[in-house]
């Protein structure tokens, strides 16, 4: 009952709340969050109890076990694995790699959380879940981020996932709702206090007790166990750090020191060994040569409990064991368990014990931990990789050896995005004798780990434009030693300065352009999707607008014909972000939407976890072209989730853009002060760039013509490739209203250069456009004719959208109010479908102006299709299955279902086979 936790009725309510709702059928997840010894474990005790009905599976996180990939996933998906074969056959084939029990390429993160998705939304179709995970800040970093993942697409699944966190570990389980746990308020702890004294207590010793210890209940059920009678007569007891998570394993120190030796030494086998499988406990004590009956007084103590697993009464208690005990005691029992594990059943856990019981270089573990590295790295366990490569590094006695073995340890720890533990790994491999070869490699590691830091966060690391430097100087350490690496370091390095853009060195960009030129001119001929991309940037940095065209051409068609060929290459950093920039130099909306459709789809089919935030970011550019903002904002929704699941901040270029079409000031305006502060702060002058030009957009659609002016002349202040055209438009657009024409014109040839050596609908009628805006009379007419006609013809409704109502504005300048009607209205309704309130808001205002009734917002139907229900009728019109479905958008079956039948409500339908005749938006 909530009386038995003391001062807890409002969390026990939550609580209560939340199993009550996941057993009606909608999914739930909950962060419990709090410091160590608030009293998290006890309200998950809580949960459980109340749980009645529930399959319960639980897992706690062991600080000892971050290192190994996928342990805590498996051992809470252990009670449901009955159902792994109810799941689709390439799920279960991910969740079989990643848990050890088949053999196959390593599964994505992604891949796999889908798995234990659908494995939880099987298990609950015979009665609802219930997942409890304690001290998550200790949880291996893959296992959090799958449950994560699962736990933010609970939907219409009978299950429940609470997790439990202390404070202080924020950048974990980000967009989940938190529950957080403070201190009992005074009354409720000096009630929790008098009820563990058995002889009472002096009640202004108990205030200061309760002061001190801040209310947190770990620490005042321990009075008794810790003070002496003597203590708590004269109020000595705790200084006031005493409550902090440090004084409270010090006191279980204190406890678990007062025991036998044999007792504390069988205790440091349970806590060095956190599957707690009493069976190799058992094991390793018959090689300590100590009887079990040893551990006898700490049960008695309430330290463990000893069963069919092992389990500390507290997660602190088990570190407390490992942290009192001397460095031979771990050694020895480490060298027992490892002799206990079973090297074939599990190798990689043999090793690790093994390292742990090494007292210096051990080439035979250091292999044993090379080869583990190769096991975790097949399972997607790409942390676990780094930590077994470190630990063979540490210990490889041949120096040349220890070298190599800490670059592929550095380069794994960049890619588990652990940049301290790579930079030490670095040291390492420098302090050994390099090759040639190696010493390129390190230095490209560092340059590449310092991009990624400078990206990140806007102290102690280095600036976007030093990282540019660094990369260069890299590419240029490669050549002649491996060609190919080289070419790719170019890339990244001519990436790293178009992010650095207007805050970097303005001839660096240049420079490396001329260097990667050449690097690929020395190539007999082309081959890779790479080197066409390289070539064709290059040739556009160096020789100006509208070259390296043929090049760009080729490399995004080759692109999608190697990409079954090579499936985890060319999808990441830096590749899709130059691919985009091209795409867009190109103006070319035929490869833009085949590109951005087969990246989301190989990153999908691949299970490709890194991959698919950039990839639904580019495709998101496709819908918003389109004017399909919904949509742009959906899959956007989507890859800031699993980029938070990962652990990486979100991409803003995109969600810029959104804000200042969808034209609400306030919301708009914060976003592109927040985005140019952070751009500043890191040096990416691209990002600033990028702010100008949304808020160039954005006062153009509230005809704030002359603010748009003064914006588009700041993002037009430096050439950043990909949206430098586009700003030249919102520039010349602005101008003319404003009335500087001679800005207006200036700035054509410019955007002509770009837009109109495309050669595409998008690019001339882009073109056409413009040159409307600067024309007079017949000549105005006819353009604005030309450039409906292309951009129709493109399907590109955002700038179809604009040059309607430029069109409509300018024929009602000309008194010719029924065409300006037809074209404003057009402009209107097209403004007002796609969400561009601004916009939508000036060619109201024109309307208004001959004569028209609008109205300012359309009334809402609540019968429309949301995005995600129309692509799921789609799906389903087309044949796919519910399982097929949840697989391609990664939701679960029962979430397919809850959509489906608001699907058929909204349609009024009652059948499947309807959808197929069923009028579904695009």
């Amino acid at each position: 009952m909530p009386g038995e936790l003391h001062g807890r009725d409002r969390e026990c309510k939550a609580l209560r709340t939340l199993l009550a709702t996941a057993r009606s059928g909608t999914g739930q997840a909950l962060v419990v969050r709090g410091e160590a010894g608030v009293g998290k474990t006890a309200l998950l005790h809580y949960l459980v109890d109340q749980a009645e009905g529930y399959h319960i599976t639980r897992v706690s996180g062991i600080e000892s076990d971050m290192e190994l990939a996928f342990a805590g996933l498996h051992q809470l998906c252990l009670p449901l694995l009955e159902h792994r074969d109810e799941l689709p056959a390439p799920q279960r084939a991910a969740l079989d790699v990643a848990f050890g029990l088949g053999a196959g390429p390593a599964p994505d993160r992604f891949l796999v959380g889908l798995a234990v998705l659908s494995l939880l939304a099987a298990a609950a179709d015979d009665q609802p879940v219930l997942c409890v995970i304690d001290d998550v800040q200790w949880l291996d970093e893959v296992s959090m981020q799958t449950l994560g993942f699962a736990a933010r697409r609970l939907l219409a699944e009978p299950v429940a996932i609470v997790f439990a966190i202390r404070d202080g570990y924020a950048e974990m389980l980000p967009g989940l709702p938190e529950l957080p746990i403070t201190g009992l308020a005074d009354a409720d702890a000096r009630e929790l206090l008098e009820s563990v004294m058995v002889g009472g207590i002096d009640p202004l010793v108990r205030d200061r007790i309760v002061a001190e210890t801040r209310g947190l209940p770990l620490a005042l059920v321990d009075v008794p166990r810790t003070a002496t009678a003597h203590e708590l007569a004269g109020g000595f007891w705790i200084s006031g750090t005493r409550s902090s998570t440090a004084a409270i394993e010090a006191d279980f120190g204190q406890r678990i020191s007062a025991l036998p030796a044999d007792t504390r030494r069988l205790l440091l086998v349970a806590a060095a060994e956190p599957v707690g499988d009493s069976a190799l406990f058992l094991r390793a004590a018959a090689l300590l040569g100590i009887p079990v009956d040893a551990l006898a007084p700490a049960e008695a103590a309430g330290i463990i409990e000893f069963g069919s697993r092992m389990r500390f009464h507290h997660p602190l208690m088990r570190s407390a064991v490992y942290r009192v005990a001397d460095l031979a005691d771990r050694r020895s029992v480490h060298q027992a368990l490892a002799a206990a594990t079973d090297p074939h059943a599990d190798p990689d856990r043999r090793a690790w014990h093994a390292a742990g019981a090494a007292a210096g270089p051990d080439d035979a573990v250091a292999a044993e931990l090379e080869d583990s590295a190769g096991r975790a790295q097949s399972r997607g366990g790409m942390a676990a990789a780094a930590a077994f490569l470190e630990r063979s590094a540490i210990l490889t006695r041949d120096p040349v050896l220890r070298g190599s073995r800490a670059v592929a340890a550095a380069q794994a720890k960049r890619e588990a995005a652990a940049p301290a533990a790579a930079y030490e790994l670095l040291s390492l491999a420098e302090s050994s004798p390099l090759s040639a070869l190696q010493r390129a490699q390190v230095a490209r590691i560092r340059a590449q780990t310092d991009f990624v830091r400078s990206r990140a966060t806007s102290t102690g690391a280095p600036s976007v434009g030093e990282s540019a430097a660094q990369l260069l100087e890299a590419a240029r350490g490669l050549e002649g030693l491996d060609d190919d690496l080289a070419r790719e370091t170019f890339l990244e390095a001519l990436t790293a300065a178009m992010y650095a853009g207007r805050l970097g060195d303005h001839g660096l960009l240049a420079e490396i352009a001329a260097a990667g030129r050449a690097a690929v001119d020395r190539l007999p001929a082309l081959h890779r999707p790479i080197d066409f991309l390289l070539a064709g940037m290059c040739s556009r940095i160096v020789d100006g607008p509208g070259t390296g065209s043929g090049d760009l051409h080729t490399a995004l068609e080759l692109w999608n014909a190697h990409a079954q060929q090579h499936a985890g290459q060319w999808l990441y950093w830096p590749f899709p972000i130059a691919q985009e920039s091209a795409a867009h130099e190109m103006w070319d909306d035929d490869v833009l939407e085949r590109i951005a459709t087969d990246t989301v789809q190989r990153a999908r089919d691949a299970g490709a976890l890194a991959a698919l935030p950039p990839a639904l970011g580019y495709r998101a550019g496709v819908h918003f072209y389109r004017g399909e903002f919904d949509s742009a904002t959906r899959l956007i929704e989507e890859s800031k989730a699993v980029t938070a699941s990962m652990g990486y901040a979100p991409v803003r270029y995109h969600t810029l853009m959104l804000a200042a079409w969808r034209g609400a000031v306030s919301e708009a305006e914060d976003i592109c002060a927040a985005a140019a502060s952070d751009g500043a702060a890191r040096g990416e002058g691209r990002l600033l760039g990028l702010s100008s030009f949304s808020r160039a957009v954005l006062y153009n659609g509230l005809g704030r013509y002359h603010e748009a002016l003064a914006e588009a002349r700041r993002c037009c202040e430096y050439e950043d490739l990909g949206f430098y055209g586009w700003c030249l438009y919102e520039l010349i657009e602005a101008a003319v209203h404003a009335g500087d024409y001679e800005a207006a014109a200036a700035a054509f040839p410019q955007f002509e250069a770009r837009a109109g050596a495309s050669g595409t609908d998008w690019g001339r009628g882009a073109v056409a456009a413009a040159q409307a805006l600067l024309a007079d009379n017949d000549e105005a007419e006819s353009a604005f004719l030309e450039a409906i006609e292309r951009l129709e013809r493109a399907d590109i409704a955002l700038h179809l959208s604009r040059v309607r109502l430029s069109y409509g504005e300018w024929l009602r300048r000309a008194n010719r109010r029924t065409d300006a009607r037809r074209h404003l209205g057009d402009a209107h309704q097209m403004f007002t479908t796609m969400g561009a309130q601004g916009f939508a808001e000036r060619a109201r205002r024109e309307l208004v102006a001959i004569g028209a009734k609008v109205r300012k917002q359309p009334v809402a139907t609540g019968d429309g299709l949301t995005p995600q229900e129309a692509q799921i009728a789609r799906l389903a019109a087309d044949g796919l299955t519910n399982q097929e479905i949840g697989a391609q958008l990664f939701i679960s079956t029962h979430t397919v279902e809850w959509h489906l039948r608001k699907v058929f409500v909204k349609l009024d339908i009652s059948s499947r086979r309807q959808l197929r005749t069923a009028a579904l938006p695009d």
